[in-house]
């Protein structure tokens, strides 16, 4: 052993919207199916694709943010990880933001090259939540 200890935290996508998800899409399917016409078919089919997606999404890839004292791991496109160092971050804040009755947060984590948005579904919790303890693992 080093004696090195390096503190990873890991924020992930909660398993019940996956399931959510997953449900959503089937029930998609199941509606276009019994629709009993082209459109509703049509229809009923790309929202059950897209809700797939989402949900083979949280599966590929469940972790979508992760820090340590190195940096941010972030995860963008589909599935691929992009590990930022603490140097390249200019900015971590959270966007509140609000309309038509509805209300949200989105962490933001901006490099100079790129903006990575983070809900707080992605997370698993609270977004500042989230701003708190990446401010705690960044170092002074």
């Amino acid at each position: 052993m080093t004696g090195i200890s390096r503190q990873v935290r890991q924020w992930r996508v909660r398993r019940d919207f996956t399931v959510l998800k997953w449900a959503g899409a089937l029930g998609f399917a199941v509606i276009g199916v019994l629709a009993g016409d082209v459109r509703g078919l049509l229809l009923c089919g790309v929202a059950a694709v897209a809700l797939a997606a989402f949900a083979v999404r949280d599966m590929v890839a469940p972790v979508r943010l992760a820090a340590d004292e190195q940096g941010v791991m972030v995860v963008t496109g589909l599935a691929r990880r992009e590990s930022l160092p603490w140097q390249r971050i200019t900015h971590i804040r959270v966007a509140r933001n609000a309309r038509y009755g509805l209300r949200w947060e989105l962490l933001e984590i901006e490099t100079d090259e790129s903006l990575h948005l983070f809900s707080s579904y992605e997370l698993g919790t609270s977004c500042m939540e989230a701003a708190d303890e990446l401010f705690r693992l960044r170092p002074a």
